[in-house]
């Protein structure tokens, strides 16, 4: 068996009905129930039905997210799975990732998770930020246009480094206009709005990274079994109070997701299994190194799947 990496999505990952196809697992279950009890709510009507709407809303949207991945991962373990021997979350799924490795309870995870969406929409107000993925266009090129369609009032910065050719813009919503239409003629394939208000990964977030530097000092953290890669430095951490920092970090900081997976590969990983809904992660690493192979968990023959690819070698 080789060495392998779980990898966590972040927001946007999230559907309707997301672990239904996990219904009647008692694993699942209990982790629905976990994270009712922890936020007093309940969760499964959450994921399952969304009749209020708010699976979209960031408060609910990213303790969602953390239980269907902590779901899948326990599912995962219930059927003999092995322990990676790192692991990276996309955004919010550091979190999950730090809650896979050990460093932070469930219920504290859901609950903070909770905490930082709610504290990540108060930061800037509705209709004063936006975000827009940037297709087609080398980073660089993307970070001339973030500068050049700033100005003193409205400014923009790069957010999240997917993958080449892909790299996310936020912040002032009438900045990211003017750098869509200068995208686009830079010779972009594509630039688009994403539904999205919150200008994450920026220094208009400090407001947020402020709320979640206390709020962080309230959670108790372990050093985590396995080492856990940071957006914010791209680098693998088992060191709590460095953990910690790059939770506040994290905020204002963009998510250097391509590097993350280059070093990884570089280090040896070729295996990963996404761990959570959705299969972004896995589209992302195909195109920043085709040396890696990720499996996905939207099922449990996915998982079984991925489960004996990984103990097969």
């Amino acid at each position: 068996m080789t060495d392998f990496v779980f990898l966590f999505p972040g927001q946007g990952s999230q559907s309707k009905g997301m672990l239904d196809a996990f219904d009647g697992i008692d694993v699942v279950r209990q982790t629905l129930e976990e994270a009712s009890d922890a936020l007093g709510y309940d969760m499964a009507a959450l994921i399952r039905d969304d009749a209020e709407g708010k699976l979209g809303q960031t408060e609910f949207t990213q303790p969602a997210l953390l239980t269907a991945s902590v779901a899948m991962l326990r599912f995962w373990r219930e059927k003999g799975g092995a322990e990676a021997s790192q692991v990276a979350g996309h955004s919010l799924g550091e979190y999950s990732a730090l809650v896979a490795a050990g460093a932070i309870d469930f219920a504290d995870g859901v609950q903070l998770v909770a905490f930082r969406g709610r504290a990540m929409t108060e930061a800037v107000p509705a209709g004063i930020g936006s975000m827009a993925a940037i297709l087609g266009l080398a980073d660089d090129v993307v970070e001339e246009l973030c500068v050049s369609s700033s100005d003193e009032n409205e400014k923009l910065w790069a957010a999240n480094y997917n993958c080449p050719g892909q790299l996310v813009v936020a912040g002032h919503a009438a900045a990211v206009e003017r750098m869509m239409i200068a995208a686009k003629e830079a010779g972009a394939r594509r630039a688009l709005p994403l539904a999205v208000s919150a200008p994450s990964h920026t220094p208009l977030m400090q407001p947020a990274a402020d709320a979640m530097a206390v709020r962080l000092l309230e959670i108790e953290i372990h050093a985590p079994a396995c080492p856990v890669w940071g957006n914010a430095g791209a680098t693998p951490e088992q060191d709590v109070a460095k953990i910690r920092a790059a939770l506040v970090a994290q905020l204002v900081s963009p998510v250097r997701w391509t590097e993350t997976v280059q070093k990884l590969a570089a280090s040896g990983i070729t295996r990963g299994v996404e761990m959570g809904p959705g299969k972004v992660l896995s589209g992302l690493v195909k195109r920043i190194d085709r040396t890696m192979t990720v499996g996905v968990s939207l099922n449990p023959d996915q998982i079984a799947a991925s489960l004996s690819g990984i103990a097969g070698e």
